[in-house]
Formats: structure tokens, sequence, C-alpha cells
């Protein structure tokens, strides 16, 4: 059996009477790039907090990285890396403040730091931007080196919330590169997108509808169970009936 790097059995999350993640299970492998996918509200950012030890579970369990997210949720934070489209890194620090901050919340010793920002920024053709303010950086290079501060410490699973809201399609391409040369290295990536032609480059993709797991599966497998020309007509397909609206 593969290695998992998330398994969730029952996980479930309410507020009051209100049930924003229904009783949902599903494994992801080690190095493998899964799509949590769903409109507005359907559950993907509350099932994210959880997984990610920001939530506590309602009921139900998920093992990250090896943690129990309930008994453990502050371990699972050293394990594991964050992006999200709202916030990623902070426009009035420059390249490489932005880079010692988070290396240094993630848990990175000093020592550790200076070596690997260096290697990072020339790899991402940043060095010589090194003492720039991020606020000042074009859009696809905050996208880049958003990516690379969030995998900085080399984390067993990277979150991407929502992660290319906004970006061209050319940036979205690049930062699909990256992505892929992450899992290529074992990182896990749990990624939530809008953009039903990322679907395509997920080794697998869930969708999810009014908090419950609707599909699961290859992008292959989803369209022909369905019979489905795109990942966009599987969603909408799926979608179509949902009763909460974002």
């Amino acid at each position: 059996m593969s290695e998992m790097a998330i398994h969730a059995e029952s996980l479930t999350k309410r507020f009051g009477n209100f049930t924003a993640v229904d009783n949902i299970s599903f494994s992801v492998e080690k190095g493998e790039i899964f799509g949590f996918l769903g409109a507005n509200g359907a559950g993907k950012t509350t099932a994210m907090r959880m997984l990610c030890g920001l939530s506590r579970p309602t009921s139900g369990k998920a093992v990250v990285a090896g943690i129990d997210v309930v008994k453990d949720p502050e371990r699972i934070k050293k394990r594991i890396g964050y992006m999200s489209q709202r916030f990623s890194l902070y426009d009035d620090l420059t390249v490489s403040e932005n880079m010692t901050l988070f290396a240094g919340i993630y848990g990175m010793r000093e020592k550790d730091i200076a070596a690997k920002r260096t290697a990072v920024l020339t790899r991402l053709g940043l060095f010589d931007e090194r003492d720039m303010l991020v606020g000042s950086l074009p859009l696809g290079w905050k996208q880049k080196l958003a990516f690379s501060v969030s995998i900085f410490h080399e984390p067993a699973i990277v979150f991407l919330d929502e992660p290319t809201g906004g970006v061209d399609p050319v940036t979205r391409r690049q930062f699909w590169r990256q992505i892929y040369e992450a899992s290529e290295r074992g990182i896990t990536v749990f990624v939530t997108t809008h953009y039903m032609d990322e679907a395509e480059y997920c080794h697998r993709v869930s969708i999810m509808v009014d908090g419950r797991i609707a599909a699961m599966g290859t992008p292959s497998e989803l369209k022909a169970s369905l019979g489905a020309g795109t990942m966009d007509d599987v969603f909408y397909m799926l979608a179509r009936n949902a009763e909460r609206i974002g």
C-alpha cells in the first residue's frame, strides 16, 4: 500500500445547526497532486482548515503527515506549508525578509535559513531582487515567490487555497510547473481551485457539493463515468442541484 500523506474518516464540522463539512472520507498519497474542488460554500475551505489544524472537527478523524489533527494540531503546522490567494506575503517587507520571516515561523534554524534562501532565490531568478519590497514585484513573480516560501522548509504537504485566483493564464501555467517540481520531490500538494482547467493538472480530484464529496477520481475517470467532455462539464453536472449558493 502506498504511503498516505492525508487520511480522513467521517470528517465533520458543524456550526450550530449548519453542517459545513458532512462526513467526508478520503486519502491522499505521498507526492500526489490532489485537487479539492467545489463551488463557494461547498465546504472546501472549512475542510482544509481542519486538515491544517486550524479548526477542530466536530466528529470524525484525520491524520495529516502522520499526525492526528484532533490530538496534536500544533505539531501539524510544522509539517505543512500553506498558501492562499488572499494572503501569502507581506508587501511592506523585502523578498529576503519575507523568506526569513516565514522560515522562522515554520521552525527553521537561523543557520540553515541563509544558505537555503540564497539557493532558492538563485533558482527562481530573483537573487538580484532580494532587497526589493514584495509589493513592488510583478504579480507573476509574487506568485512564484509565495509558493517557494510555502515550501521553503520542505514540508510533507503544502495546502494551496485558490492560489491562482486573478492570475493570467501564462502565469498560472508557470505556477503549475512549480507544483509539479514540488510533487516530484515528494511534497504532497492539496489544492483548491475555481479553474476547472486546472483540475486536469491534478493526479486526482474530489468535487464537494453541499459539504459532501460528490465524486472522486482521476480527471479521466470522472469524465468517463459521467460521459463528460471536460472537467467543466463534470463540475456542472455534479453541482447543478446544489442547495447552497456561495
